[in-house]
């Protein structure tokens, strides 16, 4: 433990590696950078007498330390403002000689015998080697800096249920600082102030760290104060030293003040991670408060029919109990129809908000599905693992890359050391400005921002509300703007704009039915009648306003509101996680979906199965023999160098963030990160190299231990769509110089080859050699074969690199994938091997294609595969067919495709876009018609493809050109969708975002999806399967379905009882059937019905159809021919009861039974009971739209409908037996005998329906017979025209 040595050793150590003073150069140390004698003095006297001479040595950073015993009288050092001396106190100066990762030999301690006595003189040598460490070589000095900083920071041994240090307001005040450095020296002097008492032994250890907090905190401020006092000289600030004490300050932030370590993280101890939550806060952001339920109420209650119902209800009682009554008579339960008014209204009310607080849990659940899948990776025990960003605390250790990584999820510090290639922030969601911001070890990262370039390790400083992005949520929170709540977001709808459209008209229907109503009433009492105002008035007005109540369908948002989170949850348990209840409905009008190959279309499970070096094809063909073990049992056996070469080149290409987990058997139990290097990380395991270990003892490329001091040595250039490749270099201790190491497509990498490895005559190491035309030929050929097979290609390759070589200078003569100048470096290259890698196909992926074709859902690949490689998984798939391809060739190859079937990305983009006259690149939406219809495949794509695709779709108004569209039709067999695209895109990377926000739908996968990616699109693919978006295509067709079920279900019983309240108004101006008794029948059709309707599960049926025309008319000629028919028979029957009822059944007319006896007559229940089980049978005719003749088909596989069903039937029964006044029946309700004849009215309505069915049937075929004739006729007559010359 460090707690050996005495607190003035670290002090001086502190002293002279921080010193501003002049410090002397050593001639000798100069000519040997590679070891550097630093030789301090310690006092003997703070030293344990047992460890005088006792040897040390600091294993982490691999010093040897020998300490010797030096008699003198005074010592004194300077190290900024401090001085510390001791009076007659002999010294033993430390010797730390650092080499390149290599481990000295400790030397032998001397005895107090051999010291000489210089009385008190210092040490000249140990000045010296410092001089020169600081003077000649930074690079050293941060070395040794770092050792000091790793033993002071990192050997702390600390409570961990101590009290921090600093508070979550301190650390969040840091992240919000307008000068964050300044801050950051703020913070850690307040630590080194409140560190915790120290631990039996931890006395020396807690005062060299407050010595080095003190010493960073001096220079750091100043170093700051110094920038804003001379903003224009960036010297100090851009110097290496500033870097390295804000390095040094991040990782004291993080060990010293948070208790954690860069290499290492925070324990996983559940008490431990719960302890930094109270104190520190949670970066669970508490949700928005709800609206309470009473609110909800109000709300709902604000309806102008229910506030006309409650009007209506209020005036009923008045009356009733007052002016209504005559003298001297005794008002008893006449207040009952009023209350029951108003028992209903509360009823609807209750209904409506209980829906309405239903719905934002809902989109609470949606909330934390949501955020169950936006995972972060952190470092805990030495082992990085995935949490969601719910679960990270501060004192994470966050492992930050711009290829998986979304938005960072809290205020971080970066920890150093610098990686090369920088990590660049995107800030726009703060700042509003694109401009990309480069941050270094000991810069603030603030919650919120993007990392788009670069990687880094980042420690967790704020979290939750104390971050900056949880203050800004915290204050939308507490907002009472919900406008960005999410909550109202489909009443953006279009299938809610038809809706309410639809409302609406027959609202303004209703009103004029009721005015109309109300006109005739009062023409008919008080012109051409003598009754009294005050008498009838009340009652004319009441019967208006019922027949206002059953013409306005309010139950149609509620309704819609329904079937779309009914659906919702069910699609949730088939792997479809809908952000955006509309997204349900437009799915169901997808007329194009475009899909990425890897992980959708394939199992994600990228496996190397064929490699090529040294001039040799080994293609393992047996799924239980590795790929690995198949080339080392191979007669051909490359040698030793070579596979040793590649499990290197592959080890230091491939990113942090993959991993490999593996059993003691060697066998890989977990995986993360990328696929691709996920496969190449278990060919080099295969080839029985531990990746793990190369990349930890490679210098440049370790950032564990010893060497991670050096990762600032190391180059990365991080892979782009520009350039498709990814590259890292690191240097050569022995040689000198640089090896970069590259890997990408293999057409890329392959045309900057200059040499390749060839087998070596002795058999152990290969040599480079000359790469001619002819074996670049065979290289490529050999990739082809590969693609042919469905492998994806990568070729690897490397370079040796001259010390000082500029990593940014640009080549003239070779160009980026995109065309822009490729680095320099990444030329002249020497090729190693060509990987074939494969992705099986998902089993269930052809039969879900074919399902889409059968829909009339035409299915596009985009994918960054080359050609080949996308043809061969797009056959397999089902998306190419057979005519797709010219000639009757059996190779299903790129080049026998039929034009514009496939094209590559270059070649898209040269043909879709145009220069206008002023030099600017524009879109050509002419060209893109031409191509759009025959395209299939889009391979070496970019994610601005897909954004072209999705655009150029959306766009396009080729349906409108007939004659083009028939002749594609004629030559091509391609039919065009009559209206505008309704285009469905997935992807998973951030730079998909803009495409998943620009199409009518998009996918993201919810497993390999980039945060952004997610919040981007409509849906989440939980599986990332693409017979998932088949299954969302299938529900959202049922959706629309189900709405119109509905539709067709609830107009047919307003025409009903609006024309029955309208005759009952004129005729006797009352209507038959009361106000209490329509308020029953919407309550029922609006929540019960609507549940039913939206219950039915989807079928396979629906997938033969067409999609929906997005311009067509919800309500189509066959809903109007259902409707009208259903309604007419309805009316026939009420019509019959009321006036020929009485005569035929034999009991007295209603009118007069209410008008003369004041009760409840049994001749308008008669009425009120047959037209609720008119409705009861035709909502099992509603279950049809097409004039199906089975209406009972698949109903036991909705048992949710039989239910509401039974249920609404048993409430009717109750209603009319128990109801009295309450729902204005006759008392007892009604005999057996009209039971009877209200059922049999009610079933009569099935086989109406197969009457309307026929009449419909025949009208529609003799319609289509004479539009055929007359079309016939007047193109004969146009033919045979004269035409004057």
């Amino acid at each position: 433990g460090i707690g050996i040595f005495s607190p003035v050793l670290l002090l001086a150590c502190t002293v002279l590696i921080f010193s501003d003073g002049n410090v002397g150069v050593s001639a000798s140390a100069a000519a040997n950078r590679q070891q550097t004698m630093v030789k301090v003095f310690t006092e003997e006297g703070d030293s344990n007498p047992d460890q005088t001479n006792q040897n040390q040595t600091l294993d982490d950073v691999e010093t040897s330390t020998t300490m010797t015993k030096e008699n003198g009288n005074n010592g004194e050092h300077h190290a900024g403002e401090e001085n510390f001396s001791n009076e007659g106190g002999s010294k033993k100066p430390l010797e730390i000689e650092s080499g390149d990762a290599e481990t000295t030999s400790a030397s032998p301690s001397p005895t107090s015998d051999d010291a000489a006595d210089n009385n008190g003189a210092e040490n000249p040598s140990s000045r010296s080697g410092l001089g020169d460490l600081v003077a000649e070589s930074l690079r050293s000095l941060q070395s040794a800096g770092s050792v000091i900083a790793h033993v002071v920071f990192n050997k702390v041994e600390s409570n961990p249920g101590a009290p921090f240090p600093v508070s979550a307001n301190d650390l969040g005040d840091l992240s919000s600082s307008e000068r964050p450095h300044a801050a950051l020296a703020r913070v850690l002097e307040k630590s080194a102030q409140n560190l915790p008492p120290p631990g039996p032994g931890e006395e020396e250890s807690l005062k060299n760290s407050r010595v080095q907090i003190e010493g960073l905190v001096r220079r750091i401020g100043t170093d700051e104060e110094d920038d804003h006092a001379h903003a224009h000289d960036k010297k100090n600030k851009d110097s290496e030293a500033h870097m390295h004490d804000l390095d040094m300050a991040a990782t004291a932030l993080a060990t010293v003040v948070l208790r954690s370590k860069p290499d290492e993280g925070i324990t996983n101890d559940a008490a431990d991670i719960e302890f930094r939550r109270q104190a520190f806060g949670t970066n669970a952001i508490a949700d928005k408060k709800l609206d309470s339920f009473l609110k909800l109420c109000w709300d709902a209650v604000q309806d102008f029919v229910l506030i006309m119902l409650i009007i209506l209800g209020i005036i009923g009682i008045s009356v009733e109990t007052t002016i209504g009554l005559e003298e001297g008579e005794a008002c008893g339960a006449c207040w009952i129809e009023g209350a029951a008014i108003l028992a209903a209204v509360l009823i609807v009310v209750l209904v409506t908000a209980t829906i309405d607080y239903q719905k934002q849990f809902a989109f609470v659940r949606l909330t934390r599905s949501l955020h169950e899948t936006n995972t972060k990776a952190v470092i805990r025990n030495g082992h990085q693992v995935s949490v969601i960003d719910d679960d990270i605390v501060v004192g994470d250790i966050l492992s930050v890359n711009s290829h998986n990584l979304a938005s960072i999820p809290a205020d971080c510090v970066v920890l150093g050391p610098p990686i090369s290639g920088g990590l660049k922030m995107d800030e726009s969601t703060l700042t509003g400005e694109s401009v990309l911001i480069s941050k270094n070890p000991g810069d603030i990262v603030l919650s919120g921002t993007t990392a788009v370039q670069g990687s880094a390790k980042m420690l967790v400083i704020a979290v939750g509300t104390y971050s900056v992005a949880g203050k800004i949520k915290a204050r939308v929170y507490e907002s009472t703007d919900h406008d960005a709540e999410g909550l109202d977001g489909d009443d953006e709808s279009p299938l809610f704009t038809k809706l309410e459209k639809i409302a609406k008209q027959i609202g303004i229907a209703g009103t004029g039915a009721a005015l109309l109503s109300l006109l005739v009433n009062c023409l008919k009492g008080f012109a051409f009648g003598n009754e009294n105002v005050k008498d009838v008035l009340i009652e004319y007005i009441v019967v208006a306003i019922t027949v206002l109540a059953v013409a306005v369908p309010e139950g149609l948002p509620l309704a819609v509101t329904l079937a779309l989170a009914f659906s919702s949850n069910k699609m949730m348990k088939e792997q479809n996680l809908v952000k955006h209840l509309d997204a349900c409905e437009t799915m169901g009008c997808a007329t194009t979906i475009c899909t990425d190959k890897t992980g959708t279309l394939t199992a994600n499970k990228m496996t190397a199965r064929a490699v090529y070096m040294n001039a040799t094809d080994f293609s393992c063909t047996d799924p239980s023999i590795s790929l690995g073990a198949y080339v080392q049992q191979s007669a051909d056996r490359p040698s030793p160098s070579t596979l040793t070469m590649i499990s290197t080149l592959i080890a230091i290409d491939t990113m942090d963030e993959t991993t490999l987990e593996m059993d003691e058997s060697g066998n890989i139990t977990n995986t993360t990160g990328n696929p691709t290097e996920v496969a190449l990380l278990a060919f080099a395991s295969s080839l029985g190299n531990n990746y793990q270990n190369i990349r930890e003892s490679t210098r440049g490329r370790s950032d564990k231990g010893d060497l991670s001091e050096f990762l600032v040595e190391g180059k990365q250039i991080g892979f782009s769509s520009a350039r498709k490749m990814m590259s890292w270099a690191v240097p050569r201790p022995l040689e000198g110089g640089y090896r970069i190491y590259c890997k990408g497509a293999s057409e890329v990498l392959i045309a900057r080859c200059t040499k390749q490895l060839s087998k070596a005559k002795d058999g152990m190491y290969d040599e480079a050699a000359e790469l001619n035309d002819e074996s670049r030929m065979g290289i490529l050929g050999v990739g082809e074969a590969y693609a042919r097979r469905g492998m994806r290609t990568l070729a690897l390759a490397y370079r040796d690199l001259p010390e000082g070589v500029d990593f940014e200078a640009k080549s003239d003569s070779v160009l980026n994938a995109d065309g822009s100048e490729a680095f320099e470096v990444e030329t002249d290259l020497t090729f190693v091997s060509l990987v074939g890698i494969e992705d099986p196909l998902r089993p269930e992926v052809p039969g879900a294609i074919e399902k889409c074709y059968e829909a009339g859902i035409d299915v596009r690949l985009v994918t960054g595969d080359s050609p080949n490689t996308a043809v061969s998984i797009a056959y397999q798939a089902g998306i190419l067919k057979e005519f797709h391809f010219a000639g009757n060739t059996d190779e299903k190859i790129a080049v026998n495709l039929k034009p514009n079937v496939l094209m590559e990305g270059k070649v898209f983009r040269r043909k879709v876009y145009r220069i206008d006259d002023d030099g600017n690149k524009e879109f050509d939406q002419t060209a893109f018609d031409k191509i759009w219809p025959h395209l299939r495949v889009l391979a070496r794509s970019s994610p601005d493809d897909k954004l072209t695709l999705a655009h150029g779709l959306n766009q396009s108004t080729l349906y409108t050109d007939k004659a083009a569209c028939r002749q594609l039709k004629r030559e091509d067999n391609i039919t065009v969708f009559p209206d505008r695209q309704v285009v469905a895109m997935t992807g998973d990377g951030t730079n998909d975002a803009p495409a998943l926000k620009r199409a009518d739908i998009g996918f993201a996968m919810g497993i390999s999806g980039t945060q952004i990616a997610k919040d981007a699109a409509d849906i989440i693919l939980l599986d990332d399967n693409f017979a998932s978006i088949v299954t969302a295509a299938k529900w959202g067709r049922n959706v629309y379905a189900s709405i119109q079920k509905f539709l067709q279900f609830q107009l047919t019983v307003n025409i009903a009882a609006v024309v029955t309240a309208l005759v009952g108004s004129f005729a006797y101006a009352k209507s038959p059937l009361a106000a209490i008794q329509l308020l029953w029948v919407n309550l029922l059709m609006d929540a019960l019905a609507s549940l039913a309707l939206a219950s039915e599960p989807p079928t396979d049926a629906l997938l033969k159809r067409e999609p929906v025309n997005r311009s067509k008319n919800i309500i189509t000629g066959r809903m109007w021919g259902n409707m009208l028919g259903q309604a007419s028979y309805q009316l026939v029957v009420i019509m019959f009861l009321l006036f020929a009822g009485p005569r035929v059944f034999g009991f007295p007319p209603g009118d007069v039974v209410e008008r003369e006896l004041g009760k409840n007559s049994v001749h308008y229940t008669f009425i009120f009971n047959a037209f609720v089980w008119m409705q009861l049978f035709n909502e099992v005719n509603s279950r049809s739209l097409e004039g199906e003749f089975n209406v009972f088909r698949g109903i036991n596989r909705n048992p949710l409908f039989c239910g509401i069903l039974l249920t609404t039937a048993v409430l009717q029964v109750i209603m009319v037996e128990f109801g009295g006044k309450a729902m204005h029946v006759a008392d007892g309700g009604l005999d057996a005998e009209y039971w009877g004849y209200s059922l049999a009215f009610g079933a009569i309505s099935l086989p109406v329906q197969q009457v309307i069915n026929v009449i419909f049937g025949c009208s529609s075929r003799h319609y289509g017979i004479w539009r055929e004739r007359r079309r016939v006729k007047e193109s004969r007559r146009l033919s045979t025209r004269h035409i004057d010359p």
